[in-house]
């Protein structure tokens, strides 16, 4: 198994222990692979939930534009749920996880069709 594998082996297992959830492996793989190099990036790799810059971040490249969803409070309420769901005292969020959680939440998983 290379790096890929053991990190979404990682993230798996983070969704399964601390968000609840048993996760579709295939669409965790196809969200992971969208994340690109930055998963292998120990600061980029992670979400800090609690720094406004960063949730804005989440915002606009993934939820906007990634999933292409309009700008609206529903943006801000599903990235608190999420890491509300993750866990606020859980140091490292996994980026990955959290845009697996968020795609799940609207519906979206047809972007990694």
């Amino acid at each position: 198994m290379g790096k890929r594998d053991d990190l979404i082996a990682q993230y798996a297992e983070d969704l399964r222990n601390k968000c609840g959830m048993e996760p579709d492996m295939a669409l965790l793989t196809k969200v992971t692979i969208g994340c690109g190099p930055a998963i292998y990036n120990a600061d980029a790799s992670t979400v800090a939930g609690s720094q406004p810059g960063e949730i804005e971040t989440v915002k606009k490249n993934f939820l906007m534009k990634k999933l292409g969803l309009k700008d609206g409070p529903e943006l801000d309420a599903a990235i608190a749920s999420v890491i509300e769901t993750y866990g606020k005292s859980e140091r490292n969020k996994y980026r990955a996880v959290v845009y697996y959680m968020l795609t799940k939440h609207f519906g979206k998983e047809s972007v990694y069709g």
